[in-house]
């Protein structure tokens, strides 16, 4: 079965949160703040691909959501990113937002950020 038309929820990933730390030691006793700040989501990408049958990944799962951020740590580290999601979509494919805004993937391998 061709499946041509298809409605699902992107969402891209929450950033991690910042650490809040205070530096003490025996040798600085008021060494200040040195907490971390949380890492970035990860992004939503879609990639037009040649297959037109890339749309029935689609009919059962409606919701895609990437993972979020890593929390910071002490020593002013920054938390690690999210990874960014990738979905395949066959050529031809138009993405219309909520907002009224639609996008048309026209070339193959055309990489397009869809939520970030």
């Amino acid at each position: 079965m061709l499946i041509d038309e298809v409605n699902i929820h992107v969402k891209a990933g929450n950033g991690g949160s910042g650490n809040v730390h205070f530096y003490r030691d025996r040798h600085q006793p008021k060494g200040g703040p040195d907490g971390g700040d949380g890492g970035d989501g990860g992004d939503v990408y879609f990639i037009a691909g040649s297959d037109i049958t890339l749309l029935r990944q689609f009919r059962h799962r409606k919701k895609f959501i990437a993972i979020d951020g890593k929390r910071g740590g002490t020593n002013k580290k920054t938390g690690k990113n999210g990874p960014e999601l990738i979905l395949k979509v066959p050529v031809g494919t138009v993405v219309n937002y909520d907002n009224g805004t639609k996008l048309e993937l026209t070339i193959p391998d055309q990489k397009v950020l869809i939520a970030k």
